[in-house]
Order: structure tokens, then sequence, then C-alpha cells
């Protein structure tokens, strides 16, 4: 006979507890290893970017003297010499850079009929070329219609009449002064290949 009263004590499965629990622990050890092992290796990481960190400070500082020296070394007059050089030289590329046929494709779209240049001179400035235009016109009317139509253009401002005379025929002497600044390179090409 049956001792133990199975209404005071409920019957449950003790392996399949048991399991649940070895299942839970076991995911716990994965767990605790998968983390030692990524400390571990943040561990070695850092201190292998602590020693990267301290070899580059001491090169940069070693660059840093070595540019003093450098630069101790320096002749300001020589640096001087060089600086002007590379001005001269910058300032050839960009007269190089000078499009003549666009400045003349302005001026004939601007010209009117009674007005002839006959020189034209650019220096170049900080904020572009100043244009120095001889000019003949017949009236005094169709140099300001010159005039205003270069203002209108783009890359021309500042157009001013400098010196003007009347010749024994009537004709006027000129001289106009603006500043151009050239289209940017790219722009050049893409607007010839819009007007075609």
């Amino acid at each position: 006979m049956l001792r133990t009263n199975l209404s005071t004590r409920p019957f449950y499965n003790v392996r399949a507890v048991r399991m649940a629990i070895g299942v839970i622990a076991a995911i716990v050890v994965v767990f605790t290893l998968v983390s030692a092992v990524q400390i571990v290796r943040l561990a070695m990481a850092q201190r292998t970017l602590g020693s990267n960190a301290a070899s580059a400070e001491d090169e940069a500082e070693r660059l840093r003297a070595e540019a003093g020296q450098i630069r101790s070394r320096i002749n300001p007059q020589e640096l001087t010499v060089v600086a002007e050089a590379a001005r001269e030289a910058n300032a050839i590329i960009d007269r190089r850079a000078f499009s003549w046929t666009e400045l003349f494709s302005k001026f004939e779209a601007t010209l009117p009929p009674d007005v002839r240049i006959t020189a034209v001179r650019p220096n170049l400035g900080d904020d572009g070329f100043t244009l120095s235009i001889g000019v003949e016109a017949r009236r005094a009317e169709d140099l300001d219609a010159f005039m205003e139509a270069l203002e209108g253009q783009a890359g021309f401002r500042d157009v001013l009449n400098v010196a003007e005379q009347a010749d024994d025929d009537g004709t006027l002497q000129a001289v106009i002064e603006g500043v151009y600044t050239p289209p940017p390179r790219d722009a050049a090409p893409a607007s010839a290949g819009a007007s075609r």
C-alpha cells in the first residue's frame, strides 16, 4: 500500500526540470565564454592601439622638431624671392588661360555698327583683367551704347570712358577701361556646345 498522499505533494517530471536547468546553465556558460573571449580580444586591441598611438605621437613630435629646424634655416629674403616668382608664374599661367576668342566674341555681340575697336590691352589684377580698349566712334551716342552693352554682358563691370578726343573729321577717339572676369574654364566649352 501507498503511504504518500498525492493531493498534498504535486507530481512533476523531475527529469524535464533538470534538463531545462541544464540547458539554461549551458547557455549561460557559453555566453560567459564568448564574453570572456571578447574581453580578451578588446584588451589586446586596446594595448595595440595604445602602443600605435604612442609611436604616432613620438613621430609627430619628431616631425614637428624637424619642421622647426627647417623653418629656422629658411632665409626670409629667399622666401620672398620664391613667393614673388610663384606669383609671376601664376600670372603667366592666368594670361595663358585668357581666351581672346571668348573676349572678341563678346565684343562682336555688343559692338554697334558705327564703332570700331582699335586696340585691346589686358592687365591682370586681383579680381580679373582690367581691359583698356581703344575705340573709334562716329557719335558719342554710339560710344555710350557700346559701353552700356559691355556692362550688360556677363563678366564685364565698371566700364568707363577714361579718355576721349575728336579728330578733325569728327571721329571720336576714346579709351574705355573696365574689369573683365573670364568665365571658368569648364563653363567656356559648355557655352560653346550650347551655342551650336
